[in-house]
């Protein structure tokens, strides 16, 4: 499970990055993403898929988290 960076882009995007990996790519969706709840599956721009089990209440960015591939 890599641990990963989650910030906001200027355009209020989301970015996700893997340090290790060197990989930084634009969220494209996320199953959960309320102010209640958020997490779950997340793609990524490039079609990689994650997942996180969803967290109460939503993250305060940047953040970093432990992702599991999807």
């Amino acid at each position: 499970m890599p641990n990963v960076m989650i910030r906001v882009k200027d355009d209020g995007g989301l970015l996700f990055y893997i340090a290790k990996k060197d990989q930084e790519e634009e969220i494209a969706s996320v199953e959960r993403d309320s102010d209640a709840e958020w997490g779950g599956e997340i793609e990524l721009t490039d079609g990689s898929r994650y997942y996180i089990d969803p967290i109460s209440p939503k993250p305060a960015f940047p953040t970093t988290l432990r992702f599991k591939r999807a």
